[in-house]
């Protein structure tokens, strides 16, 4: 936005170069690209943020340079101030002239009637106004409403007014159907969402963007309606960019004017334009259905809010002369707050002022952020260094060398994810109406929810392997997942989590083909490999259905009895919904729960000295009976010499029923105190067997 340096001169006592002023308005947020020469006159080229549509006029430029210097605004400047208004205008026809059909859309119009206009060239001085900040003159009237949109940061619009059909003009929704010839001369087509400026018959302005053509100001134009008017802003960037039209006026209402000033800025160009072309003022009409109400923050204490967000000591009487000078208004407060604190009431101009975090920046911007220093903040929990932080560190150790890679994922996942995946004991409450974790603005597109669970986010990594042609893959995360919770402070429960997922093949070092397939007890043995380099070792697996998990194929783990999470083979349905071909085996443990409990004391002792006398032994068994029933039947014998026992082999197969399968298992026997002799192993070997057949209902098979 291009600025004049002799221009702000006539709104603001300067006494500062150009160049220098031009650092100083950079160094309080308003970026000035360059200072370029025109004429007599210096240009500053400022660069604005979104947020302040205020500073897009000299005026607005003119009140932050009257903060930095301490000087106030010329009497000029505040000649045609207006006051607040306190109670609006009904939404009726206004002396036959103004009627506004969607309040909703149009919050304030006023229409001034200007008669016995000379359309002319602008005088020069006008002329080189324009032109200094690039543009260009059309005619007197024109040239004004454009003076003035430069100036006060209000666009207006001027109409011939015995080419409004009625004479009349209707704020309203486009009819379908409906075009308008803009003054560029392209014709537009209207929808119903556009609001337009219409006469009695058809459109003559697409509502804060631009004009039409038949309306437009001519050299044969005697009398003049002047519109200055407040447009929802949301409307306004809607109807730009379904129409692929952007003007100064459009650029500056998508932002947001000040509706207060809607009547100063009608009041300057109707003195110009009398002054310019020599016609009479004539009626006035305000119609006002939408006010808008001050915005107010309370602050206990500003200085103290400085300090605490920003690390600068500013004295209460600096801040608060800071803030009043840029309009923001100070009132004490008793009848909300007993505790003195203060009201800042923000000025109509600024739409981005609304809470206390504002008032600061706007403190420690005319401060000086360069007064900012390096400090780190202090620490109350977040941050620090973790008791568990080892065991999560072995265990991400030991999955790495068992070849997996670790990944990350976002934290944010679709709802379509809600009710497939069966969560960890206790994440969720199942007592609440809505148990999931919701975000208001969504981070990434659909990511609306805070997730439950991690496999949504490694069965994505997953996928996006297979889709580069990675169809093995062993793969981990660590990380949170969060379910609400009907607490009194309001903030969900977050649990650490483990997960974990394989597919595919085996991958040997230095070898170019696959090993053998990965399958369920490769998963089972990356789980038992991880939590026993954490330290514990008592983590058992039962059967049981799991609602992602393929029945048969699926399990609960338990660590020291306590039901922690589940494994399994991922289900059908799930697999066809990521158009996996492969299956896929996913385990999901409550890390914290685990972690919260003691881990296993490191025992040492001394290697024996006698040689141990291993039996294996096949046993025909019906499908309920499991390996972990057997192990359990044999520690329950109390045979003190049996040290051992390991899982070998199962078989289904031929010989046998299609109930029964042939279940191996590997005993040690071994003695502290001497070498143990064949009939010693014999004997204490065939009783724990026949023990086992009548307590299980199992055969040996021989």
């Amino acid at each position: 936005m291009n600025i004049s340096y002799d221009w702000l001169k006539e709104l603001i006592d300067i006494d500062l170069p150009a160049a220098e002023l031009a650092e100083k308005l950079t160094r309080v947020g308003l970026a000035v690209d360059g200072v370029h020469p025109h004429g007599d006159d210096f240009v500053l080229d400022i660069d604005l943020t979104s947020n302040r549509p205020d500073c897009l006029s000299h005026l607005g430029v003119a009140r932050e340079i009257g903060v930095i210097t301490g000087k106030a605004l010329t009497t000029e400047t505040q000649r045609h101030r207006e006051e607040i208004e306190t109670a609006p205008y009904p939404n009726i026809l206004a002396s036959g002239i103004v009627k506004i059909e969607n309040p909703e859309f149009c919050y304030r119009f006023t229409a001034r009637i200007i008669r016995n206009v000379k359309i002319s060239e602008s005088p020069k001085w006008l002329v080189d106004r324009l032109e200094a900040i690039g543009e260009r003159s059309i005619n007197n009237v024109a040239d004004i409403t454009n003076y003035l949109m430069h100036e006060l940061g209000q666009p207006m619009h001027s109409f011939d007014l015995d080419k409004l059909a009625g004479n009349r003009i209707v704020v309203r929704t486009a009819r379908p159907g409906e075009t308008l010839k803009t003054l560029d001369e392209i014709e537009r087509k209207l929808d119903a969402s556009m609001l337009a400026i219409c006469d009695v018959e058809k459109p003559v302005a697409v509502a804060g963007v631009m004009g039409g053509f038949d309306s437009g100001i001519t050299e044969g134009t005697t009398n003049v309606l002047l519109e200055v008017a407040y447009f929802k802003r949301e409307s306004v960037r809607q109807t730009s960019r379904k129409l692929n039209l952007t003007t100064e006026a459009s650029y500056r209402f998508e932002r947001g004017v000040d509706i207060m000033n809607l009547k100063r800025a009608s009041d300057r160009a109707t003195e110009l334009i009398v002054l310019l072309t020599g016609g009479e003022a004539g009626e006035f009409i305000d119609v006002f259905p939408t006010p808008i109400r001050p915005k107010e923050v309370e602050s206990k204490d500003i200085s103290a809010a400085v300090k605490r967000l920003t690390g600068l000591e500013v004295e209460e009487a600096e801040s608060v002369r800071i803030l009043n000078a840029l309009g923001i208004a100070t009132e004490r407060e008793s009848e909300i707050s007993d505790s003195g604190s203060k009201i800042f009431i923000s000025p109509s101009w600024r739409h981005d002022i609304a809470i206390e975090e504002d008032l600061v920046e706007e403190v420690a911007r005319h401060v000086g952020y360069d007064k900012i220093t390096d400090e780190l903040p202090p620490a109350y929990g977040a941050g620090e260094y973790q008791a568990t932080e080892p065991q999560e560190l072995a265990i991400r150790h030991a999955l790495v060398d068992a070849g997996f890679d670790e990944a990350l994922n976002y934290s944010f996942i679709d709802t379509k994810h809600d009710e497939i995946y069966e969560t960890i004991p206790g994440l969720l409450d199942e007592s609440l109406e809505n148990k999931f974790v919701e975000i208001r603005d969504a981070v990434i597109e659909g990511g609306v929810r805070m997730r439950p669970t991690l496999l949504p986010g490694l069965l994505d990594s997953i996928r996006l392997n297979f889709n580069q042609q990675n169809k093995n893959l062993k793969v981990f995360e660590l990380g949170k997942a969060f379910g609400a919770a009907a607490s009194e402070e309001g903030l969900p429960n977050e649990r650490e989590l483990l997960a974990l997922a394989v597919t595919g093949h085996e991958i040997n070092r230095n070898r170019a083909m696959p090993g053998r397939e990965l399958d369920f007890y490769d998963t089972k043995g990356a789980v038992e490999s991880a939590l026993d380099a954490a330290g514990y070792q008592n983590i058992t697996l039962s059967a049981s259905e799991v609602k992602h998990l393929r029945p048969g194929q699926s399990a609960s783990i338990f660590v020291s009895g306590i039901r922690v999470g589940t494994i399994g083979r991922l289900n059908e349905e799930i697999s066809a919904n990521y158009k996996f071909r492969q299956p896929v085996y996913v385990a999901e443990i409550d890390l914290q729960a685990v972690l919260a409990e003691p881990p296993a004391p490191v025992r040492y002792a001394p290697l024996s000295k006698y040689p141990s006398v291993v039996r294996d032994v096949s046993f025909t068994v019906s499908r309920e009976i499991s390996y972990d029933s057997i192990k359990s039947a044999v520690k329950e014998q109390g045979v003190e010499l049996c040290r051992r026992i390991s899982f070998v082999d199962v078989y289904e197969g031929k010989g046998l029923a299609s109930s029964e399968r042939s279940l191996t298992i590997r005993l040690e026997y071994r003695s502290d105190e001497r070498t143990l002799i064949e009939d010693d192993v014999e004997q204490i070997h065939a009783r724990l067997v026949r023990t086992l057949e009548e307590k299980l209902g199992i055969k040996q098979r021989i």
